[in-house]
């Protein structure tokens, strides 16, 4: 069983329409049941980063597909309780949304959250894969300003962005093999 969080959101509904074209049996763990899609040979389990629910949501399943959290002051600690209670419920292995960069000294502040969340998994008896994203293609498009100059938060500097449908298919060819 593959437990996939975040699967109401833009690339976790795209991994969990993947998996379930391959035919795989996944558990979407989600805050908001209504929103779950439906995809067969999916369940759906309700629960948010960090709570007691998880310890349900997370029975029985092998292998999870953690995204990372919605950017927020406790996104670590809900990565780091989320990922404490997969363990607790017995999960092997965790693939993670992480991103490109992450280092304990990356300029990009959530490159440094990310580290932070991969150092924690590295700490606990379970097998992981970090996927290191880089900025979505779909979100370079909002930084664009009325004059047609991109700004954000590098200055200067470059970027490599990616389509999420490409990481939706890594990321579901990850969890099959």
């Amino acid at each position: 069983m593959i437990g996939v969080t975040g699967s109401t959101g833009r690339l976790g509904s795209r991994i969990a329409r993947l998996l379930a074209e391959a035919g795989l049996p996944q558990r979407l763990i989600v805050r908001d049941a209504e929103r779950a899609p439906a995809l067969p040979g999916a369940e759906v389990a309700q629960a948010a980063y960090g709570e007691q629910a998880l310890a349900g949501a997370l029975d029985g399943v092998e292998t999870l597909m953690l995204l990372s959290a919605t950017e927020s002051a406790d996104r670590v600690a809900l990565h780091q309780a989320t990922v404490e209670a997969a363990v607790a419920a017995g999960v092997r292995r965790i693939v993670y949304t992480s991103f490109l960069g992450a280092s304990p000294g990356a300029t990009f502040t959530f490159a440094r959250d990310h580290w932070q969340t991969e150092e924690h998994i590295r700490s606990l008896a379970v097998d992981f894969t970090f996927l290191r994203d880089n900025l979505y293609l779909d979100f370079v498009t909002g930084l664009v300003g009325e004059d047609g100059t991109i700004r954000g938060p590098a200055g200067d500097g470059r970027v490599a962005a990616v389509a999420r449908d490409d990481v939706a298919a890594v990321a579901a060819r990850v969890l099959l093999d």
